[in-house]
């Protein structure tokens, strides 16, 4: 509703916005995002801390957060959009072999840009012969265009069964519905792949799933998943709340102004992106006007009421009362003395 409405009002205004095409970024920059994960593993949960950032189709956050030293061991990940049979999947992408990344960043790339089914199964078979690359299947039930992809659908079907043998697991994703999260472990048994957790989140909370492991290093857990086929998903107390509460704070995280951060980074607006109408470089919509009109801040204004604390709580009561219970507890782990891994703990989108 809100992006029909700022649609239609752009096109009164004659703004030039392609809606189709526009991509916004988080709020939190690689080097936050990793300190979110690691303070939340490290200091809420006690737990040293293994963590992979991923965005969509571009590896450019966890290289650079590779070049300062107290994250030099971040995997090199992302989030591949893969088309296939008029959908899009996504596929979490990690570990890649540092003198590699980008030759395969660019073949995943390719693939995005022109999709050929003869083509993927060559690139999913290349990723699988790397040992200690992941690949995981995504929110297998949700879909880029947010369109919810059936278990029966037939582009799903067809997918698993030309891909599933160099899929390593599928995704317990924190910022879906438990209902859903409950199909996909139904999915994963009846293609036999495990569940690991995903944050995909898109504002600045730390990620409501992790995994527990025994690993040392993140190739070690790799091989836990791939090799023994074992993984315990702790959820955390944030995967409780509401979906509806959830999304509700992931949006006012985004519309906030940050006065904090660098230049070019603190309002909203300089974080939502469009193609430039001419074929350049894609532009911030900041750059379409001195300061956002009047209509747009009255329809950002009634979301910011939303921050109200006593407002919190009233739709935390409401969503409550239709809520799902809770994962079923064979696919949550007891906070053992492990180390905690937070797979996909960033948003999909890009970040730089």
């Amino acid at each position: 509703m809100l992006h029909e409405a700022l649609e239609k009002q752009c096109r009164k205004s004659r703004i030039p916005v392609d809606f189709a095409r526009a991509y916004w970024t988080p709020p939190l920059s690689p080097k936050l995002a990793y300190e979110t994960e690691r303070d939340q593993i490290e200091n809420t949960v006690g737990l040293k801390s293994l963590i992979s950032l991923t965005d969509h189709d571009t590896i450019e956050a966890p290289l650079l957060l590779r070049t300062a030293r107290e994250t030099a061991q971040t995997p090199i990940s992302l989030e591949w959009s893969v088309p296939y049979a008029g959908t899009i999947f996504h596929l979490g992408v990690h570990n890649l072999p540092s003198g590699q990344a980008q030759a395969i960043m660019d073949d995943l790339a390719a693939y995005t840009r022109n999709p050929d089914e003869a083509r993927l199964v060559e690139l999913l078979a290349m990723l699988d012969a790397f040992p200690d690359v992941l690949v995981v299947f995504n929110h297998p039930l949700w879909t880029q265009t947010c369109v919810g992809v059936h278990r029966d659908d037939k582009a799903l079907e067809r997918f698993l069964t030309c891909a599933v043998q160099f899929l390593h697991a599928f995704e317990i994703n924190a910022t879906r519905s438990t209902k859903e999260n409950n199909l996909v472990r139904e999915l994963a048994e009846q293609w036999e792949r495990p569940l690991v957790a995903g944050g995909d989140r898109h504002g600045c909370e730390a990620s409501g799933a992790l995994n527990l492991t025994s690993a040392e290093t993140f190739c070690e857990f790799v091989s836990e998943i791939r090799l023994e086929q074992c993984s315990h998903v702790l959820l955390m107390p944030q995967y409780t709340e509401p979906v509806s509460v959830r999304t509700t704070r992931t949006l006012l995280d985004v519309i906030r102004n940050y006065p904090d951060y660098p230049i070019g980074s603190r309002r909203w607006d300089e974080r939502i992106f469009h193609p430039d109408a001419n074929g350049g470089p894609d532009q911030p919509i900041s750059a379409l006007w001195k300061a956002p009109p009047k209509f747009v801040e009255q329809i950002l204004g009634g979301i910011r009421l939303l921050e109200n604390a006593t407002v919190q709580r009233a739709m935390e009561r409401v969503f409550r009362r239709g809520a799902v219970p809770d994962v079923p507890r064979e696919i949550v782990a007891e906070v053992l003395p492990a180390e905690a891994v937070s797979s996909d703990a960033v948003s999909s989108e890009a970040l730089t």
